[in-house]
């Protein structure tokens, strides 16, 4: 008998003990949410998932709520010569510059500052901000007809004026500038939505001849390389495809194009159009925009001393078709476009770079004499008559002459 009760309280005990440790596992994930928590909310609003918690370990921002700023250390940024990896993409490929590597040399302790307090406003949702996105995110979608030598293009881009001006990349909107002559063989229309439907045409309001200059000899090469510089482009909706009424005020996102605005560690949206690794058939018919949240995870400079492009990692975006996508902070400002990918086999091994807006901002000036709200408040119509007349032919006569007779 005193052996049965002896066997009875060692289980009892051992029972008593399963549970203490039952509670205690269970504790955590009641109390506070988590990152699977957060990627539930996201997913139901059939996004691509990938949430990013801690900031790199390559700088030394440090956001704490002491009486210091916090600073960053920039990283020069070179091109490299070396070949990209290969895509996986059937027809249809969006030129999404590639580069390989940036140097890690440091910029002679050069150190950019948080904004403190940058809003007088508290951070939206991302639920919220991902609706926000979307309506103002658009797909440019190029294709040539009758021989060219041209591939159809897929791209991204970003309305941010009420009078329907969009915010893409130079190697996305130099098709838009080849589709208005009649020597080339090119449509390109403006599409939304989820699949992607063309919805209106556009004209280019800006792109600068810089860059025209140094990359027309890559129109026809798959896969282009480039750092970003210089690769940003103005469009202006001026039809629908339909024929009727353009909309008297088109949903758009605001910019903000103070330096740094973006700080290391930040959680940012990045929403686009990724059609590289879904075939041809498909970015043609059958495309839906993506968005992850992720985080800003290092600041990258040209050649001096100002934060002119963000690294984002490797997320779902990173990859063909996102050129000219959108970076949008939690108050709902655009604050980079998507530009460049590195190489790699899936989009997990790569590091998405997003041109800042405060180096378009500067750059646009310094090459057009104007900045960006100079130029949203001007005339665009005006605007684009007047790069037709006095721009347009002179680099679209550098392409005609690239692409020989094939066009």
């Amino acid at each position: 008998m005193s052996r049965a009760i002896f066997f009875n309280v060692i289980a009892i005990i051992v029972f008593l003990v399963g549970v203490a440790f039952f509670f205690q596992y269970i504790e955590p994930s009641e109390s506070s949410p988590s990152v699977a928590q957060r990627e539930d909310q996201l997913s139901a609003a059939n996004l691509p998932v990938n949430v990013s918690t801690s900031s790199s370990a390559t700088v030394n921002a440090n956001a704490t709520t002491g009486t210091s700023t916090p600073t960053t250390t920039l990283e020069h940024l070179s091109s490299s010569t070396a070949t990209p990896t290969k895509s996986a993409v059937a027809k249809i490929t969006s030129n999404i510059a590639k580069k390989t590597a940036s140097t890690t040399l440091q910029d002679q302790g050069t150190q950019i500052e948080r904004i403190k307090s940058p809003y007088a406003t508290p951070p939206e949702s991302f639920d919220q901000l991902n609706v926000d996105v979307r309506s103002a995110l658009v797909n440019i979608l190029c294709e040539p007809s009758g021989g060219s030598s041209l591939n159809p293009i897929s791209g991204s881009g970003v309305i941010i004026d009420p009078k329907g001006i969009i915010l893409t990349n130079a190697h996305v909107a130099q098709y838009v500038l080849l589709s208005e002559s009649p020597q080339i063989n090119l449509k390109c229309f403006i599409r939304t939505g989820s699949p992607a439907s063309a919805q209106w045409t556009a004209a280019v309001l800006y792109i600068p001849p810089v860059w025209v200059a140094g990359h027309v000899n890559e129109i026809v090469k798959q896969h282009p390389t480039g750092t970003g510089e210089h690769d940003y482009a103005l469009l202006y909706i001026t039809g629908s495809t339909d024929g009727g009424p353009l909309p008297a005020s088109f949903p758009y996102l605001p910019v903000d194009t103070r330096p740094a605005i973006g700080f290391p560690g930040d959680q940012v949206l990045v929403a686009s159009y990724p059609a590289e690794l879904v075939g041809g058939i498909a970015a043609q018919y059958d495309l839906y925009a993506a968005s992850s949240v992720t985080t800003i995870k290092q600041l990258l400079t040209f050649v001096s001393s100002t934060p002119d492009l963000l690294s984002l990692g490797g997320i779902i975006e990173a990859q063909g078709g996102s050129s000219g996508g959108a970076v949008v902070n939690e108050w709902g400002r655009l604050i980079a476009l998507i530009a460049t990918t590195s190489s790699g086999s899936t989009t997990a091994d790569r590091d998405l770079r997003a041109i800042a807006l405060s180096y378009i901002n500067t750059d646009i000036k310094q090459q057009s004499g104007s900045d960006l709200s100079t130029i949203l408040q001007g005339d665009p119509a005006g605007e684009v008559q007047s790069f037709s007349t006095a721009i347009a032919p002179n680099l679209i006569e550098l392409y005609v002459k690239q692409l020989g007779g094939n066009n």
